[in-house]
């Protein structure tokens, strides 16, 4: 092999894999780092400033109006009381992230077999997708207290009903991108005699990758509702648990407090995915679908 070929070989392995080449200039790795990060504050200065303002107006329209802290809590209010109550919080926290976590990797088993399952077997897609559809409409918040009855007050009722939440938009993402094949490239394995097997594990499957992380992105949003409805249903611990004790005791900036924190842990959750998805992305550049997000 000549020098140029192993030079453009070595240039070409080294974008794949996201570092610069040997003998690229140290300060244009900066210069991009910088413009990577100036591009985030762009995306981020506007959500930023609203919510800013949404407080401000909160606090400000709750004093000039004189509301009962019974009715809505100032920002300030319970800001407060999540310091007050850190130590009580935080376990709870922790509970329902334990909570939310188990059961969404049992939803990516379950979404995942399915997916597989119905773009293998056309029988299997005729005899269930039907039936996937119908369940996933059923309310959940009904499921919550069977799901109780038949399973008691421990974790799994808590896991089953997350995995019913949460499993839908991983399967139909990923069996959306099973089929999105390239029809040419799949009549060319065709003919060199691939087997459904080999087109399912080599082509189908690296298709469906950026699909199943736009579904994995949804489903962990919904398993932090499915957590919470669980513990309304029936649990001695967790934030859901510690939104419905508060409501019944009229502790409105402790009603307030879980409920931020319920949020805020969905949305690290949500960016965990998104980081999980981008560190990922660097080696298999083909698995994402959000180039601008």
């Amino acid at each position: 092999m000549t020098n140029d070929s192993t030079g453009t070989l070595i240039r070409k392995t080294s974008d794949r894999l996201g570092r610069p080449p040997a003998g690229h200039p140290a300060g244009a790795v900066n210069r991009e780092s910088v413009r990577k990060f100036k591009s985030w504050l762009v995306r981020i200065w506007p959500s930023a400033a609203v919510f800013v303002a949404v407080v401000l107006i909160w606090e400000i329209s709750v004093g000039v109006l004189n509301l009962s802290s019974f009715v809505i809590a100032k920002p300030s209010e319970f800001m407060q009381e999540m310091w007050i109550s850190r130590e009580m919080l935080l376990d709870a926290t922790w509970v329902t992230t334990e909570e939310i976590l188990q059961g969404f990797l049992f939803s990516i088993v379950v979404g995942m077999v399915l997916a597989l399952a119905l773009a293998r077997f056309h029988w299997v897609e005729r005899a269930l997708y039907p039936l996937i559809v119908l369940f996933q409409v059923v309310p959940k918040v009904a499921l919550a207290p069977i799901f109780i009855l038949w399973f008691g007050y421990g974790l799994a009722p808590k896991i089953i009903l997350i995995v019913v939440i949460a499993f839908f938009p991983i399967t139909l993402n990923m069996l959306v991108g099973l089929k999105a094949i390239d029809k040419e490239l799949l009549l060319l394995m065709r003919s060199i005699g691939a087997t459904r097997n080999q087109v399912l594990t080599q082509i189908q499957i690296p298709t469906s990758l950026p699909y199943l992380f736009a579904g994995l992105r949804i489903a962990i949003t919904l398993a932090v509702i499915g957590a919470v409805v669980a513990e309304f249903a029936g649990a001695q611990n967790g934030l859901g648990y510690l939104i419905q004790f508060a409501s019944t005791q009229l502790d409105t900036p402790l009603m307030f407090a879980a409920l931020i924190l319920v949020s805020l842990l969905g949305l690290v959750l949500y960016y965990a995915m998104s980081l999980a998805e981008y560190l990922l992305a660097r080696k298999y550049p083909h698995i994402t679908l959000q180039a601008t997000n």
